[in-house]
């Protein structure tokens, strides 16, 4: 495909497979990939502050726009100076659509539908959301009230939290809506990303004098349908986006999902950054970086963090530990040996089980702390194995196989 000016700069591509190093300019400063970025969905990543944020490595975090509309309001945040003055966090911000939260209002969990574990189940409350071609109408969780989010609405809300990085509107089918459904789900998407598209050009205007406007990420959906894949892919790159998001259904597990990001890739252009919504466990960023992913955001780090879950480097174990185990009561090693975060470099397994059992607020914080701080040591490791043409090694050395045989555009 045709290079053109962008946001991104590809600085290193491994040889072997479609995973690459780059960087992405926006308005709060230079984003480095591969990146992870934890959500801040309520204006905070959860128990964290953002000087521990910075002290950590995260580069940029992702805000929920559906959450910060409810509560406390776009229209408060904008009145307060925009998202980064209110959570006085002076890096890069993305926020999404809402769309996920919406229907998720209609589908039931799809979150772990989109991360190749399970289908979703059917939501409990489906009355609470209508879809029409305008948009969708729906209740809060908060206190019952209707609203409305039209594509236009999605980004004039965006606009005003002011992220550095803002994303279309899309609808979002599971598994089991089936083809049908998903391809004519995919039309009315792709006319919503045209809106949310006129909307923001005409209405955007520079976060801070003198730098860039906003970015705008489209969304390629398609399921697990490769000619829907394509046709997606195809049709959201022909249009003056700044980057793209893979959306919608991953399949049933997480095989269907990489070859979902296999299907999909290979029609994307190479100039722009891809972002894959929702996915942060170990494996998945390893395995989705070498099929060409750019960008990541997940809210595992810290949910596991609440729920005593400290991610390791043992496979055996799915990269992950409970703090609450017998076996770490008398335990003086850090959660994880040679992990340069506070928790590790201060604390010991024994005193953060002793923490949570004793129900003490910290120890969320410092699993949390260090969920946080692996998953970014593990991209700054991949990011440099990129561009010192060694992937290949960091992905036998992390992951016991060798790297994939990755198949390119059908000509």
């Amino acid at each position: 495909m045709q290079q053109k000016q962008t946001c991104f700069t590809q600085e290193a591509q491994d040889t072997t497979c479609r995973a690459r190093a780059g960087v992405v300019q926006t308005a709060h400063g230079p984003v480095a990939t591969p990146v992870f970025m934890p959500v801040g969905t309520r204006a905070t990543v959860k128990s964290l502050s953002p000087a521990e944020l910075h002290e950590h490595g995260v580069q940029i975090l992702l805000g929920n726009t559906y959450h910060l509309y409810l509560q406390p309001g776009h229209e408060l945040i904008a009145r307060r100076g925009g998202l980064h003055r209110f959570m006085a966090w002076d890096g890069p911000i993305l926020t999404d659509s809402g769309g996920f939260q919406v229907f998720s209002l209609i589908y039931g969990s799809v979150a772990e539908e989109i991360k190749g574990r399970r289908p979703a189940m059917p939501s409990n409350h489906p009355d609470m959301v209508k879809v029409t071609e305008d948009g969708v109408l729906f209740r809060s969780y908060l206190d019952g009230s209707r609203h409305l989010f039209t594509p236009e609405r999605s980004i004039a809300i965006q606009h005003a939290l002011g992220a550095d990085i803002i994303v279309c509107f899309d609808e979002l089918p599971p598994l089991r809506a089936g083809y049908d459904y998903t391809a004519q789900s995919l039309e009315r998407t792709h006319r919503w990303a045209q809106r949310c598209l006129d909307y923001h050009q005409q209405q955007a205007i520079p976060l801070v004098e003198g730098l860039p406007r906003q970015l705008l990420f489209g969304i390629v959906h398609g399921g697990i349908y490769p000619n829907l894949r394509s046709q997606s892919a195809d049709y959201i790159s022909s249009m003056a986006f700044d980057g793209l998001c893979i959306g919608g259904s991953l399949g049933g597990d997480k095989a269907q999902m990489y070859e979902v990001v296999d299907m999909t890739v290979p029609f994307l252009p190479d100039y722009w950054p891809r972002h894959l919504l929702g996915v942060g466990d170990v494996d998945d960023l390893i395995e989705c970086v070498a099929r060409g992913i750019d960008m990541f955001d997940c809210v595992a780090p810290t949910r596991m963090g609440r729920h005593g879950t400290a991610l390791v480097r043992e496979p055996e174990r799915r990269w992950r530990i409970s703090v609450t185990n017998a076996a770490l009561r008398e335990d003086d090693g850090p959660l994880q040996a040679g992990c340069p975060c506070m928790t590790c470099r201060t604390f010991s397994r024994a005193y953060i089980h002793h923490l949570f059992h004793a129900k003490e607020l910290l120890g969320i914080r410092l699993v949390s702390i260090h969920n946080v701080a692996f998953l970014l040591h593990l991209m700054t490791e991949i990011r440099s194995s990129l561009i010192e043409g060694r992937f290949g090694a960091l992905y036998r050395a992390w992951l016991g196989k060798d790297l994939p045989a990755l198949s390119s555009r059908p000509q």
